[in-house]
């Protein structure tokens, strides 16, 4: 038996997150401020959450300040995953990206996202229909628009400009979708239309250095384990561009022998869509936990291993 911590990705941000934090997590703060120049917690308002760029941030900083709070007193897991910008805080927990570094990409990689698409595109949830139905959806629209991430067996995000989703979220609701839901996304994530910005991450990536993972890092885009630290600095930098496959992650650790599935804030996304694989384990969220029920739930996993 093992365990997995697991990091939302954008759309799972909130109002006051940083704010928010428990006690513990200051110094996180105080190194990510004097990465960025800045003071991170003023990312988190209503207003600054508008931006891509403030979103990233605010998802890396609080994944991995209460990351490290839980390592504290904590075994360490198994397996760290993250959903797109989540990876980022995977691999910095994992041991292979010094935290200042991940601040200074995720910063500039919503800066370029944000810059490629201003506005009229974004990303939507369908639910309710299997893979197949939408990619011949997606294969008629007219307009750019494309499969972005697959979360569950007939839970898929498209991405595109603001019209083509549209046209699709129409036709998959008269097919029967349960739902067609426009996402708190404002750029057209994991598809080819971010292929240049994530060169332009790649060339910056060039100057990082990256180490083995000390913990197993799975890739959230090949749903696969990466140890060699280039094909981590391949994964991390063109991951905006690449389709999610969070479902065949997830499916990937249980597989593995993970049972107890730990997502860091914020929310509580990813435990919906692990309950789904995880019928045999333990699916529970950091934010709303008690951290020394967290603690026993590792411990267990540990003695459980052995």
């Amino acid at each position: 038996m093992s365990s997995l911590f697991a990091f939302p990705g954008q759309g799972a941000q909130q109002v006051g997150m940083l704010h928010q934090l428990p006690a513990g997590t200051s110094a996180s703060l105080e190194e990510a401020s004097d990465a960025l120049g800045e003071e991170v917690l003023a990312l988190d308002s209503d207003e600054a959450l508008h931006s891509t760029r403030a979103v990233q941030l605010c998802l890396l900083v609080a994944g991995v300040a209460c990351a490290r709070l839980l390592l504290q007193r904590s075994p360490a897991p198994d397996y760290v995953a993250g959903l797109s910008i989540g990876a980022y805080a995977a691999a910095v927990i994992a041991g292979s990206l010094d935290f200042a570094d991940a601040v200074r990409l995720v910063a500039l990689r919503g800066e370029l996202m944000q810059r490629a698409y201003p506005q009229g595109y974004g990303m939507t949830a369908i639910m309710g229909l299997d893979q197949a139905t939408v990619e011949r959806l997606l294969a008629e629209a007219e307009g750019p628009v494309f499969l972005a991430n697959i979360n569950a067996d007939n839970q898929l995000v498209i991405a595109g400009s603001d019209a083509a989703m549209a046209a699709v979220a129409e036709r998959a609701r008269a097919l029967g979708a349960g739902a067609a839901k426009r996402l708190a996304v404002s750029v057209p994530s994991h598809c080819q239309l971010l292929e240049a910005p994530a060169r332009e991450l790649a060339a910056a990536f060039a100057e990082v250095e990256l180490c083995r993972p000390a913990i197993r890092y799975l890739s959230g885009s090949s749903a696969r384990p990466i140890l060699d630290p280039e094909r981590l600095r391949d994964d991390l930098a063109f991951n905006m561009c690449r389709v999610v496959d969070w479902h065949g992650t997830l499916r990937t650790a249980y597989e593995r022998g993970v049972r107890l599935h730990l997502e860091l804030p914020p929310g509580a996304v990813l435990s919906g869509l692990a309950r789904r694989v995880f019928e045999q384990g333990t699916v529970v969220a950091f934010q709303g936990a008690r951290l020394d029920t967290l603690d026993a739930l590792l411990r267990e996993e540990v003695s459980r291993s052995r």
